[in-house]
């Protein structure tokens, strides 16, 4: 098992200055109490819930008994590394962790308050899902949850989860997988299918919390001793943002180019050279030079993720940024959505955004269509023009097509001296011109690539200078 023994224990591994809500004195020790959620049907007078379950009350008490507990999630308000955050905890003895109307009560109950004292909302999660007892009433508590969830992500809230071991059905899909940023614990069974409804041949990898790492739908795995810093590096830098977004901010200036900036370039061509050179600083040196401290959001939530693309928030002399990068490499599918998805949350926490524009060009390959790649980009281009945070660009290596000018601010992007960016790569140019390869040199310079030529053409704002 991967998980804390208890919710509790979660608690104090998570978080300091544990406040509950509501008071433990607000029900019985059987969880039995007068609530109604308006689905017109009480437990009734035996205590066996809106089906009638026979040995259900009896199941609740000895829940109860067992765990000290008055349902499977218990919440309040906690202090994380000096941020105050609302927190939400599952109880898995407590039947399982399942979410029914009463657990459904009080999720909604921590998700307003929330709103109310505009707190983030950390979710320490374990659960097998819906609780069977209650049938569709319990399923239909996913839509509350789904609902509250809503309106703290409309409100401009940031929203964690950590998935502890097991994490799946409903819990997965609403409080898991919803929230912003999920980290995991290693090894905690984390998927949709339960491991008692799943195929028998199904591959188990698949299910952990290292599987969805590597599919794009866990963005860390956090050791338990871990975990409360970064849970309050991650609450520092989602809670940094302004109240609202503001249109036109101010947009963070961009980053000085490092040492493997040159003169001028002579050439088109020789500009190509300069930006496909071995030794030219990558964006993972520009990144780690730049902030102070940073975390890496990681996958697509779609099934895919790109190591070409790097997506997180940093500190940068006291200021939040959020950033996307991409790392020299031709990006993928996988590589854009993340990169929307980061700039879709920054803008709602009213963040500004930087960007890292490094790349020969979008993937080509049929994988890459079959992914949809042109869906992908589109999708950038798309949260680039919408967002009302400032965004700022620096091309710090190969500016390639339409795959580099999907993550490039219009009206502020700003280029390295070791850098190109062209409306293609030179050798493609000369092959759709059906030119000979040779002729790909001079191509470079008839399309005018080089920086100078970019500010001259009121393509970019201007030549970054060298860091000092």
């Amino acid at each position: 098992m991967a998980d804390v023994s208890t919710a509790r224990e979660a608690v104090v591994l998570a978080s300091d200055d544990f406040e509950e809500h509501p008071p433990a004195a607000a029900e019985d020790a059987s969880g039995d109490d007068d609530r109604d959620d308006g689905d017109g049907d009480d437990d009734g007078d035996d205590g066996d819930g809106p089906l009638r379950w026979a040995g259900y009350a009896r199941a609740r008490a000895r829940a109860a008994e067992r765990t000290g507990e008055r349902e499977s999630v218990v919440w309040g308000t906690a202090d994380i590394g000096g941020r105050r955050a609302v927190l939400v905890s599952s109880e898995f003895r407590f039947l399982g962790g399942s979410l029914g109307r009463r657990a459904g009560d009080l999720l909604e109950e921590a998700y307003a308050h929330a709103r109310a004292a505009r707190l983030p909302l950390v979710s320490l999660v374990a659960t097998g899902g819906s609780r069977m007892q209650e049938g569709m009433v319990a399923l239909g508590q996913l839509h509350r949850v789904a609902r509250a969830s809503a309106l703290n992500r409309a409100a401009g809230l940031p929203q964690i989860a950590v998935l502890r071991d097991p994490t799946t059905g409903g819990g997965w899909a609403t409080l898991g997988a919803g929230a912003d940023v999920v980290l995991a614990l290693p090894g905690a069974q984390v998927g949709f299918a339960g491991s008692r409804v799943r195929p028998a041949d199904a591959d188990p990898s698949a299910y952990t919390a290292e599987g969805q790492l590597a599919a794009g739908h866990v963005d860390a795995i956090v050791t338990r001793d871990r975990l409360r810093p970064a849970l309050s590096l991650w609450l520092r830098l989602l809670a940094g943002g302004t109240v609202e977004p503001v249109p036109g901010g101010v947009p963070v200036p961009p980053p000085p180019a490092l040492d493997g900036a040159y003169g001028a370039a002579a050439t088109g061509w020789e500009a190509v050279r300069r930006a496909r050179a071995p030794h030219r600083p990558r964006a993972g040196a520009y990144l780690d030079t730049w902030f102070d401290e940073r975390a890496d959001l990681h996958g697509d939530r779609c099934g895919g993720s790109d190591p070409g693309m790097i997506c997180g928030f940093g500190l940068r002399e006291g200021r939040v940024v959020a950033y996307a990068a991409q790392t020299g490499t031709a990006t993928r599918p996988a590589g854009y959505r993340t990169a929307a998805r980061l700039i879709r949350l920054a803008d709602r926490l009213g963040i500004p955004v930087l960007t890292l524009v490094d790349t020969p060009g979008a993937a080509n390959d049929a994988e890459a269509e079959r992914a949809g790649a042109g869906a992908a980009i589109a999708d950038v281009f798309a949260a680039v023009a919408s967002v009302r945070v400032p965004v700022t660009t620096l091309v710090i290596g190969e500016g390639g097509s339409g795959g580099a000018l999907a993550l490039a601010a219009p009206g502020n992007t700003w280029v390295t001296p070791d850098s190109y960016f062209s409306v293609i790569a030179p050798e493609l140019a000369a092959a759709i011109l059906k030119r000979d390869p040779s002729e790909t040199p001079a191509t470079a310079d008839q399309l005018r690539l080089r920086p100078r030529d970019l500010v001259e053409l009121g393509v970019v704002r201007g030549i970054v200078a060298r860091a000092e």
